[in-house]
C-alpha cells in the first residue's frame, strides 16, 4: 500500500541535484517507449548485497516523485539473516526511535543509477538511498557514508578516482539441493549447491584454458558494457574457474555502484547458465586459491590533473599530497579492517608470501606490500593499488574508508614512511588482524573512525558482525586450532549468498 505522507517527498526534502533532476526527467519522458515492463528498485543492504522491489509502470513513475515505502529488515540482518537486533523495542534495539518496530522506510531512488537490464528483456533496475520518513538519511545506509566522506575529499580540493579489480569463482552446478532440509532458516544459510570446476587451474592466465570459457567470459562482457560498467580486461586466474575483471577509473560512489551492479549481474547471468559464480574470498573445496579485491585509486586536483603524479622533478614516487594520502591509509589500515575485510572467510587470505598483505606497507610495484604504487616520477598515471580487501566485502565502506583514512592524511600531513623491499619481514609495521574477532575489537577502540562514521554506524555494524561471529563460535568454538582451515560453516555461510 502507498503512504499518503510521501507525496511530492523527493522535492519538499530536496534530494535531488540538478544533475540528477535533469535525468529523472528523461527517463520519465523516455519510459513510455522504451520497452520496459518492471523495473527493480534497488539498495545495497548491510552486506553490500541487493535487495529490491520490483514495479510495475506506474508505481515507478510514482517513485521518481514521491520514493518508495521500503521494509527497514535488512538493517537488523547480519550476513545469514539473523536478527541482530530485536525491532520490538522502544529503540528498535539499535539505539533510533525511527527503527522500532520493523517500520517502512523511504527508498529514494537516483536516476543516474538507471539502466535496462540485458538479461532479463523488459526489465529496467534503479539503484537508491534510505531516508526515514522526515527526508533524514538512514544513518546505517553505507552509501550516504560514502557520499559524506567524497564531500570531505573535495573540501581538500581533490576528487577521488578509484579502478576495480576483481577476482572471483564460477563453478558449474551439479545438484541444486533444493529439498525443503537444505533451504536453511533466518541465521542458517540455505545447503550450498553441490558443483564442479568449469575448467582446470593452476596455469595463471594460460590462452588454452581461456579459451575453454570463452562463451562465458563473451556473455559477461557483453553485460558490462550493456550496462555501461568500464571493463578493462578479462582473465583467467589461478585457481579452477578463477576468473579476474578490472575496470577503467571512476568517482568512488560510481565504482561502488558499479561493484555492487557487477556483482549481482555475474551471479545472475550465471545462474541463467546452470553456472554458480561465488564472490566468497576462499571457497571451501579442495585446493582451490583465495580470492581478492585490489582497489586501485587516486585523487584528481581541481583542474581535473592527477594529483597523485609527481611532476616536479623530483625523484619522490608520488606527489607529496598522494605522500600524505598514503601516509593515511597505513595509519587507519589496522582499524579498517572490518571495512576492507568483513567476514570470517576473507581472513584465510592473510599469510606471509600470498600475495595478500599482513600486514600495513608499501612498496614500489610489489606484490607483498599492502599498498603498492604504480608509477613514477614524471608518470601521469601514478596510482596506488591497496591489495588488502576482499570480493565479498561491501562497497561502499571499503571505499569510504580509504576515502576518509587518506583525507585524514593529507589533513595530518602523515607521512607513510621509507618504502620495505621485503614487506612480509618488515618488523616496524603493524600487523592486520588475522581474524574477523580481532579486526572487530580493533574497529570498536577507534577513535578515528568513531569520530569520522559516528559512534551510531560503528557501533551498529559491531553488533552486525558479532551476531555473525557469535554463530561461527557456537559451530566451531575450536577453530584456532587450526585457523586456516576453511570450515564447514564458511562454505554454508558464504558460498551461495556472496
Amino acid at each position: 500500500m502507498s503512504n499518503s505522507n510521501l507525496a511530492g517527498f523527493i522535492s519538499r526534502h530536496g534530494l535531488w541535484n540538478a544533475e540528477q533532476q535533469a535525468a529523472a526527467d528523461k527517463i520519465l519522458k523516455d519510459f513510455p517507449g522504451s520497452g520496459l515492463r518492471t523495473v527493480r528498485a534497488s539498495v545495497a543492504d548491510p552486506q553490500g548485497k541487493l535487495r529490491s522491489k520490483t514495479l510495475l509502470p506506474n508505481i515507478f513513475k510514482s517513485a521518481m516523485k514521491n520514493g518508495l515505502d521500503f521494509t527497514s529488515a535488512q538493517f537488523n540482518f547480519d550476513s545469514a539473516e539473523a536478527i541482530a537486533y530485536n525491532p520490538f523495542t522502544e529503540d528498535g534495539g539499535v539505539g533510533n526511535s525511527m527503527m522500532a518496530g520493523f517500520p517502512d522506510l523511504i527508498l529514494v531512488p537516483d536516476p543516474l543509477t538507471f539502466r535496462e537490464l540485458p538479461w532479463a528483456k523488459g526489465t529496467g533496475w534503479i539503484l537508491g538511498d534510505m531516508y526515514f520518513n522526515d527526508g533524514t538519511p538512514v544513518p546505517f545506509d553505507a552509501r550516504h557514508l560514502l557520499k559524506k566522506a567524497e564531500a570531505d575529499l573535495r573540501a581538500e580540493g581533490y576528487d577521488y578516482v578509484a579502478g576495480l579489480e576483481v577476482e572471483f569463482y564460477v563453478t558449474r552446478i551439479v545438484e541444486q539441493k533444493l529439498a525443503p532440509e537444505d533451504l536453511g532458516n533466518l541465521g542458517i544459510p540455505p545447503e550450498p549447491p553441490v558443483v564442479e570446476a568449469i575448467a582446470r587451474g593452476y596455469a595463471y592466465q594460460s590462452e588454452e584454458q581461456q579459451d575453454m570459457i570463452h562463451e562465458l567470459l563473451e556473455t559477461l562482457s557483453q553485460h558490462c558494457m550493456a550496462l555501461g560498467l568500464p571493463l578493462r580486461t578479462m582473465e583467467d586466474e589461478m585457481g579452477p574457474g578463477q576468473l579476474e575483471f578490472t575496470f577503467d577509473v571512476q568517482s568512488g560512489l560510481e565504482a561502488a555502484d558499479s561493484m555492487v551492479l557487477f556483482r549481482s549481474m555475474v551471479k545472475q547471468v550465471c545462474a541463467r547458465m546452470g553456472l554458480h559464480a561465488t564472490f566468497m574470498a576462499r571457497p571451501g573445496l579442495a585446493n582451490f586459491c583465495a580470492s581478492g579485491w585490489h582497489l586501485h585509486q587516486s585523487m584528481n586536483d581541481a583542474q581535473g590533473n592527477n594529483a597523485f603524479a609527481n611532476m616536479s622533478g623530483t625523484s619522490s614516487l608520488l606527489s607529496e599530497p598522494a605522500m600524505n594520502f598514503v601516509g593515511g591509509l597505513l595509519t587507519h589500515a589496522v582499524a579498517a579492517s572490518v571495512f576492507t575485510t568483513p567476514t570470517i572467510n576473507g581472513y584465510k587470505r592473510r599469510k606471509p608470501n600470498s600475495l595478500a598483505p599482513d600486514r600495513a606497507t608499501w612498496g614500489h610495484d610489489n606484490r607483498a606490500a599492502m599498498i603498492r604504487v604504480q608509477g613514477g616520477p614524471g608518470d601521469r598515471t601514478s596510482h596506488v593499488e591497496n591489495r588488502v580487501g576482499e570480493p565479498a566485502a561491501n562497497p561502499y565502506l571499503y571505499i569510504g574508508c580509504q576515502i576518509a583514512a587518506g583525507v585524514d592524511g593529507l589533513r595530518r600531513r602523515l607521512s607513510p614512511g621509507p618504502l620495505e623491499t621485503s614487506p612480509y619481514e618488515a618488523v616496524n609495521r603493524p600487523l592486520l588482524p588475522k581474524n574477523l574477532m580481532e579486526a572487530v575489537n580493533t574497529l570498536d577502540g577507534s577513535a578515528f573512525f568513531r569520530e569520522t562514521f559516528g559512534n551510531t554506524y560503528v557501533d551498529w555494524l559491531l553488533g552486525i558482525k558479532r551476531c555473525e561471529i557469535r554463530r561461527f563460535l557456537a559451530a566451531h568454538p575450536n577453530w584456532a586450532e587450526e585457523p586456516d582451515q576453511v570450515t564447514d560453516w564458511e562454505h554454508r555461510e558464504y558460498f551461495t549468498r556472496y
